[in-house]
């Protein structure tokens, strides 16, 4: 059952079930945004060294190839509203905590870094459990529709709100958006828990009769699902291949910001918006994008857009240029990621989610820290060097690749109910 209703015009409405997940998801979006601004800049008044900067990357991609599967497995076994409060709490927590660790002038690179990483390691808890409870309460044919929503109302808290101001409060006092980061995040826990009861996902595992499995038998339960599948496969490694060449590309962006392209610290978050106005119109045409193209060769053309853009920033290190194909290197990578996740979602059944979605995401954000590291030691010999290197690899990628996402199917064209035989047909 899906909670829908007609809105005034006539158009289906995704539902209050819906409604209220998206108000929860601007909350810890808020959170989100104001420490992604927050960090960086908070490394760079702690060190210089690109290396070192490109660490704060790595360890918040790191949680991925760690905590990505445990998590996904307590998101299939708990409720799910119960999981996204518990992220949301943890995070609130870590946030005063580095209020404190500020405050009293106890912060090191080495705290920051454990920050990040425990923040990370429920992040991985937090967006599996957003993902799953999607199609729990909306239809597969609505799925674009609202991963769009989700994805644009994400880039526009986190930059548009959470970035501008975060920069210009940070050079006041960083006590203050870290004071605020906590706030928000006990504002989502609480919104997690209104969320009706065909959120929690307990009927998919009753369905299944999986209470009785221990949980250590499930960690390669989503390994064993994405394998029966050669297009889950092959897709699983074009994505990883490439959020590795994008890591790699953007290790050392806040000191190519602040350095070459001389952007003062406190216009660090106002210049990124640059970035959230192209994912925002992108998560707007996405649908009709869709609708024209179809998914699969929507998806590979974004891709290797996305890719190329890269390469310009690096080439052409000019402030207004850089603003402009980093809009639209953003803009397409949200299309890829929207209509991506549409097609897992409608694909894998609802009491795999979790450990589906974990397994996925260990290995393609597992692979990020190394892309990242990569990157911060070619950022040492030039910073506009990653930029040009991780372009051309996504590139190279995309034009390998781009016949096989070219005939990747629609989410509402995938069979159902979809099992194994149907799998190796797509």
């Amino acid at each position: 059952m899906h909670l829908r209703t007609l809105g005034p015009s006539g158009r289906r409405g995704l539902g209050p079930a819906f409604t209220n997940l998206f108000t929860a998801s601007l909350a810890s979006n808020l959170g989100d945004g104001i420490a992604r601004t927050a960090v960086p800049l908070l490394a760079a008044r702690l060190t210089d060294d690109p290396l070192l900067i490109s660490g704060i990357a790595a360890m918040a991609m790191l949680p991925w190839l760690l905590c990505a599967i445990p998590a996904g497995i307590l998101i299939d076994r708990i409720d799910r509203r119960i999981a996204l409060a518990l992220a949301n709490t943890v995070r609130m927590l870590l946030a005063v905590a580095l209020c404190v660790l500020t405050a009293t002038g106890g912060l090191t690179i080495g705290w920051l870094y454990l920050v990040i990483f425990v923040y990370g390691a429920f992040e991985t808890v937090y967006d599996g459990a957003t993902r799953a409870v999607v199609p729990s309460i909306v239809g597969r044919i609505d799925l674009p529709r609202a991963n769009s929503r989700i994805e644009a109302g994400e880039l526009v808290v986190q930059n548009f709100v959470a970035g501008p101001l975060t920069s210009i409060l940070f050079a006041v006092s960083v006590l203050i958006p870290l004071g605020v980061n906590a706030l928000v995040f006990v504002i989502a826990a609480g919104l997690a828990l209104l969320l009706p009861r065909i959120a929690s996902g307990r009927q998919h595992a009753v369905e299944a009769d999986e209470e009785v499995v221990p949980w250590y038998r499930q960690f390669v339960d989503g390994y064993r699902f994405i394998v029966k599948s050669r297009m889950l496969v092959t897709l699983w490694c074009v994505s990883t291949a490439g959020g590795l060449a994008f890591s790699f590309a953007s290790a050392s962006f806040v000191l190519f910001v602040l350095g070459p392209l001389r952007v003062p610290e406190a216009w660090f978050g106002v210049f990124m918006l640059s970035g959230a106005v192209g994912g925002i119109v992108a998560s707007v045409y996405t649908a009709p994008l869709k609708n024209r193209l179809n998914a699969g060769p929507a998806m590979a053309l974004m891709f290797l857009l996305s890719g190329a853009t890269l390469m310009v920033v690096g080439i052409w290190p000019n402030v207004w240029v850089t603003a402009v194909f980093f809009a639209l290197s953003s803009g397409a990578i949200t299309v890829w990621n929207i209509l991506v996740m549409s097609l897992r979602q409608s694909i894998i059944p609802g009491h795999l989610l979790g450990r589906v979605h974990g397994t996925w995401r260990t290995l393609l954000w597992g692979a990020m820290p190394v892309g990242s590291l990569l990157g911060g030691l070619v950022g040492r010999i030039d910073l506009a060097l990653p930029f040009i290197v991780g372009g051309a690899l996504a590139t190279v990628i995309a034009l390998v690749f781009y016949r096989f996402i070219s005939t990747l199917p629609n989410a509402e064209d995938v069979p159902d109910p979809l099992g194994p035989l149907a799998l190796v047909r797509l």
